[in-house]
């Protein structure tokens, strides 16, 4: 590790370099104070790390020293450091793994009611708020894509972009079933139900990451209808895109403009085809470490929420805290943190394990 750490040390000096010789070319000095940016926080921590080594060395010489006060200061000290060297030492394993490309991007995240009826319905409005809600917290921006709404207030399906800083990177292990348990508003004799939501998060794909031939779509217009029926336009201006060779179709009505409802279905259909795409290429590459994460089994079941008890748990880390209530306001850091904490730590059993 640490013969790896001292080359990215000798980069990060060689970058800091360059930016002197290419400061009067924007693109070259943007593409080096990039990668010099990315490396830093490796550097700081590394450089953090052998100033603690110092010291703990300093403190060492100190345990010989004739005068018990000293020895025993430097004993004290000794110990706090060996935990601090060990948490930055943890620090350097997680900031040398691989990082994912996609970390940085927008998203497109798909809520659909799945099991449940009206009722999950219902709980995927929730979870459209809930997510809403904390990327409001984070300052970024929620721009719905396709709203299918039921009559009762619930959405069969929405897909919304979010865009901000390490949208990606933050909301990519939420893609899975999510179940609920609770009493619905129109039960009358107070039973609990059980329903199910699905999300999916889809890294938004832009057209240099994945090219698609015109003549591989075929476009169809219709009108487009609300809730119950109701017609909300009077002009074909919905539409739906079908890419024949994968069979994918995505549709979008939500704009009365023809031409902004085939942007936002473009959209659409490249982030789920190079989802497809990657999701395929990781298949190819499986191991049988559950470290491979990011595409994993959209069946599976990630995650209860269980409103009686206001009790939320993720299933993939044995996670249960008794705060559904603030989780469901928005502040999903309480479940997000121990989820990448855990994926962080299975990633680096599978980095130790080809070592």
């Amino acid at each position: 590790m640490f013969n790896k750490l001292d080359e990215v040390v000798e980069r990060f000096e060689e970058l800091t370099r360059t930016l002197g010789d290419v400061a009067s070319e924007p693109k070259a000095f943007a593409k080096v104070a990039k990668e010099r940016s990315d490396i830093e926080p490796v550097v700081e921590t590394y450089r953090t790390y052998k100033d603690v080594s110092a010291q703990m060395a300093d403190n060492e010489v100190l345990l010989h020293d004739r005068d018990h006060d000293i020895r025993e200061m430097a004993a004290e000290e000794l110990g706090d450091l060996k935990l601090r060297q060990t948490e930055l030492e943890k620090e350097l394993k997680v900031l040398l793994l691989p990082k994912d490309p996609r970390d940085k991007k927008n998203i497109i995240l798909e809520i659909r009611a799945g099991t449940g009826g009206e009722e999950a319905a219902l709980f995927a409005a929730d979870l459209f708020r809930m997510y809403s809600r904390y990327a409001e917290k984070l300052r970024w921006k929620v721009e719905p894509m396709t709203v299918h709404e039921t009559g009762l207030g619930g959405f069969k399906e929405i897909q919304i972009l979010i865009a901000g800083t390490q949208v990606y990177s933050r909301l990519k292990y939420e893609s899975g079933v999510h179940r609920v348990q609770r009493v619905p508003e129109t039960e009358t004799q107070g039973r609990i139900h059980t329903s199910a939501v699905t999300v999916a998060v889809l890294p938004e794909a832009e057209e240099v990451d994945l090219e698609i031939n015109e003549g591989d779509l075929r476009f169809d217009l219709y009108r487009s209808s609300g809730a119950g029926g109701q017609h909300v336009n009077v002009t074909d201006s919905a539409v739906r895109i079908t890419h024949l060779p994968t069979g994918v179709v995505v549709s979008c009505q939500d704009e009365r403009s023809q031409h902004k409802n085939k942007a936002k279905a473009m959209k659409i259909l490249r982030s789920r085809l190079l989802e497809a795409k990657i999701e395929e290429q990781h298949a190819s590459m499986a191991s049988d470490r559950r470290s491979q994460v990011g595409s994993g089994d959209r069946s599976e079941r990630i995650r209860t929420y269980n409103y009686p008890q206001n009790r939320i748990t993720d299933h993939r880390v044995g996670l249960t805290l008794y705060k559904l209530e603030m989780v469901m306001e928005g502040e999903l850091d309480h479940v997000l943190d121990p989820v990448h904490t855990w994926f962080q730590a299975e990633a680096l059993k599978g980095s130790s394990d080809k070592s």
